[in-house]
């Protein structure tokens, strides 16, 4: 969590303290201790574990020691072994705070921050939303490929798939941090996740609400009246096609799955299966792809992902590799 939000209890063993100490108490978390009024005072530099043991038990009274970012290693078993044998003293391990999901993240806006800042990177300094797009597109494809065929993995794959992901984060942390410095309409990151959290809770009133369902068909159903509501709402005109919105932009075997489920789903499936073989009666050499774009559907084979792998299978046999 972030610094000084620590528990009650470690709130009154600090204030109940005769002496407080850490190793370094510029860290983040004792000088958040002092600017609440604790005195914090600095311990031995350098100090090996028994060094720093046997200054911490030949204070007088109650010593508090707030822990290092590393864990102070080795402190433990130091102090467990320099313990007087007659009348030792009480020595408690309080948790000062405990870190609840998703609490990194704020060091990972503080971070970007600090790169965007006057003092900071040069580089981070002068991007704009226009010379971050084609980064995001890259890492996008980037995480996708580290992502396919994930589940079960274990060791390396699972942490490349960490990574990339971390790089897609990076590209929403940046646009947040470039959107905030707009003159006229600025935005942050706060306000991307404010607007995350409220789609999620209206777009899921099956969990947020008194609405029931009876699977996924029924979730992915409500889904798509609860986005087409949201467009009226927002002044946007009703679509008049299955197939308005779909981003032009998208890679074409992707957007032909867009195309096929989209159609599915508004009931004209049959109607597009015949106008592809129409067209490919026609010779329109794209139809041949759309065509196996719909057979794959039908069999629940995601076409995109189907051929990333025969691919990677392609490139390790003709590498000489085993696929």
């Amino acid at each position: 969590m972030a610094p000084g939000l620590l528990s009650a209890a470690a709130w009154d063993a600090l204030r109940a303290a005769d002496h407080v100490l850490a190793a370094d108490p510029t860290d983040p978390t004792p000088g958040a201790v002092a600017a609440a009024g604790v005195e914090v005072r600095a311990a031995l530099t350098g100090a090996t574990p028994a060094q720093r043991a046997e200054e911490l038990l030949g204070l007088p009274g109650r010593v508090v020691w707030v822990g290092s970012p590393d864990g102070d290693p080795g402190l433990a078993e130091a102090l467990a072994v320099h313990l007087p044998e007659e009348d030792p003293p009480s020595l408690e391990l309080l948790v000062g705070s405990w870190d609840t999901p998703g609490s990194r993240l704020l060091d990972a806006v503080a971070v970007m921050d600090r790169l965007r800042s006057p003092g900071g990177c040069p580089w981070d300094a002068e991007q704009t939303h226009a010379s971050l797009t084609p980064y995001l597109v890259e890492e996008a494809h980037e995480a996708v490929e580290a992502l396919d065929d994930l589940d079960g993995a274990t060791g390396p794959d699972r942490e490349h798939a960490v990574e990339e992901l971390g790089d897609v984060l990076l590209q929403v942390l940046f646009h947040a941090r470039v959107a905030a410095e707009h003159d006229e309409e600025p935005f942050d990151v706060d306000d991307v996740a404010a607007g995350l959290v409220a789609k999620l809770v209206r777009r899921h009133p099956h969990v947020f609400g008194g609405v029931e369902v009876e699977g996924a068909e029924d979730v992915a159903r409500g889904w798509e009246q609860i986005k087409e509501q949201e467009r009226r709402d927002g002044g946007a005109a009703a679509r008049e096609h299955p197939l308005d919105g779909i981003p032009a932009g998208m890679p074409s075997l992707a957007r032909a799955a867009k195309v096929a489920s989209r159609m599915g789903r508004a009931g004209q499936g049959e109607r597009l299966e015949d106008v592809a073989a129409r067209l490919e009666a026609d010779g329109d050499a794209g139809a041949v792809l759309l065509r196996a774009v719909l057979a794959l559907r039908g069999r629940g084979v995601d076409p995109d992902r189907a051929l990333r792998h025969t691919l990677r299978a392609v490139e390790a046999a003709v590498g000489g590799r085993a696929g």
